[in-house]
């Protein structure tokens, strides 16, 4: 007889795309031709000159074999001069940078090195759910920050500070999934201080830092004294849409990256090094890629948006990422609002509420389909009426 599930289990919510995938496959099975707006996963192709770098090392037996689990140092080293490169943050291939199995990978682990039962750590809300339930699967009790529209959705800490909050880490996220926030130095300087007085290190996921309009985003790590105070995660999915391969890592305090490396070593057993040989020669064409990338996403936000302002929805342009997180009309609940969408439009988005209780009166679309997709979208979307249309007058 089986036995019933951990309490952990049943204190995890439902994963939120999963029901999304469900309410999707539903619409398909009746033969509606369904828009998927919900899930952020890349769809362009990953850059051909990434794929042959990964045919080329799958050739070579000598990758064949376990992997070490600390990740090649040959990629160590590429991620090391990237980040001198881009965001001219020096950090030491052998004790800063680990290689992860995609950044979600170590985001949900990372928890396991740091929190004991009934542990506090705070987590955005709304926020990517790994954050959270990461937290649960390790024992310990997320602590909702508040992501406010009237704070920019950056959160409080001058709040947080003067009511003693105690906590085992702080994850945030910049660009901001789902919001499509963004932080700038001034915020990471004050981040990084508030890290050093209260001594709850950050965890800043920067896997959107590359998907930006309005000139290059910050990272976290070049505040003075953010090697001593967190880390930072990145990954090649978004950057490079390589959301298949799995690939990330982890950067910055040393004691931090070594406690997740325990961790993963008696979990996991690394990276397939084709996959990691494919990961260098990605860093390698970084900036040509990332303009590239960014145009592509900037036409279809500006078409998205002007469908959604057309339709009498109050959308403005993001700065970054390819998410749009849009008010629901007066009165609606996300749920119901996505619901909508779905049996009138065929257009799959995600409902706020899932991103946590702060997410309530928002859904976030994802641009990640073709521009004919989209224009087919805006032609659904216009002939609803959600929202009041704007007055010609």
């Amino acid at each position: 007889m089986i036995p019933p599930v951990a309490r952990r289990l049943k204190r995890l919510p439902p994963y939120l795309f999963v029901a999304i995938d469900a309410l999707k496959e539903e619409l398909l099975r009746q033969g509606r031709d369904v828009i998927d707006m919900g899930v952020g996963d890349p769809d362009l192709p990953t850059p051909g000159f990434i794929r042959r770098a990964l045919v080329q090392a799958l050739r070579n037996p000598a990758h064949h074999r376990y992997p070490s689990n600390r990740g090649l140092l040959s990629l160590r080293q590429a991620i090391a001069r990237w980040y001198q490169k881009r965001f001219q943050v020096a950090l030491d291939p052998e004790t800063e940078i680990l290689p992860l199995i995609g950044s979600k990978e170590g985001i949900a682990h990372l928890p396991l090195g740091f929190v004991n039962p009934g542990d506090a750590v705070l987590v955005p809300d709304p926020g990517y759910p790994p954050y959270r339930t990461g937290t649960i699967l390790a024992g310990g009790r997320p602590v909702a920050v508040p992501l406010l529209a009237q704070n920019d959705f950056l959160p409080d800490l001058e709040a947080l500070q003067k009511r003693g909050v105690r906590a085992k880490l702080f994850f945030l996220n910049y660009p901001n999934n789902p919001t499509a926030a963004c932080a700038d130095g001034s915020f990471f300087r004050r981040l990084t201080t508030f890290a050093h007085k209260t001594g709850i290190p950050v965890c800043h996921d920067a896997a959107y830092s590359e998907i930006s309009f309005s000139g290059p985003q910050p990272s976290f790590l070049q505040s003075p004294g953010a090697k001593e105070a967190g880390i930072e995660f990145h990954s090649l999915s978004k950057t490079f849409q390589m959301t298949g391969f799995r690939i990330g890592w982890v950067a910055g305090n040393r004691q931090m990256v070594s406690a997740l490396a325990r961790v993963k070593s008696n979990i996991d057993s690394g990276i397939f090094e084709a996959i990691q040989a494919a990961g260098i020669r990605a860093l390698q064409g970084s900036s040509s890629q990332r303009g590239r990338m960014a145009a592509v996403y900037r036409r279809r936000r500006d078409l998205w948006v002007g469908a959604l302002q057309s339709a009498g929805w109050p959308a403005r342009p993001p700065e970054a990422t390819f998410y749009l997180w849009v008010r629901t009309p007066p009165g609606k609940k996300s749920q119901e609002v996505s619901s909508l969408l779905l049996r009138k439009a065929g257009i799959v988005a995600t409902p706020g509420v899932g991103f946590g209780r702060y997410g309530e009166g928002y859904i976030r679309f994802s641009l990640t389909l073709p521009l004919t997709r989209l224009q087919e979208a805006a032609r659904r979307m216009g002939r609803l009426s959600l929202w009041p249309k704007p007055s010609s007058g």
